[in-house]
């Protein structure tokens, strides 16, 4: 039996790998990718009034806005990077963070997957005289 450390350790490589690329390809220059002040926008937008009450109402609990800090923070860390390697850094923090929310728990993890129709749905249509019936 083999080691589910490394299976899973190759499935978040590869995954990490095509998230790079995808992400290589929407961000072609330094310029593309977002900036920290945005960073901030999204971290300050997360804290105010309205963002708290609708997070109560729909979740019952105020919204969490640590992740929003955390890419703040990070954007902070590399701005001082040459442009290029700064939208190298970005994109490899980018697609780790996706190929985590891939490779995490899904509606897919609760719910099999049909692999054919389900029998008898949706149920037969009852004779027409017994339509007509219905309807006098």
């Amino acid at each position: 039996m083999g080691n589910p450390q490394v299976k899973v350790s190759d499935k978040f490589k590869a995954a990490v790998s095509q998230e790079e690329a995808r992400l290589g390809y929407l961000h072609p220059t330094p310029e593309d990718i977002p900036t920290c002040m945005g960073a901030f926008d999204n971290f300050l937008s997360c804290n105010i009034l309205g963002t708290q009450l609708k997070s109560i109402y729909r979740f019952g609990e105020m919204a969490q806005c640590s992740a929003k800090w955390n890419e703040f923070k990070f954007c902070m860390s590399i701005k001082g990077l040459h442009p290029e390697q700064r939208r190298d850094a970005w994109i490899r923090h980018r697609a780790e963070w996706w190929a985590r929310r891939r490779l995490g728990l899904s509606s897919e993890n609760v719910w099999e997957t049909r692999t054919e129709p389900l029998r008898d749905y949706p149920p037969p249509l009852p004779p027409q005289h017994a339509m007509e019936a219905l309807v006098e």
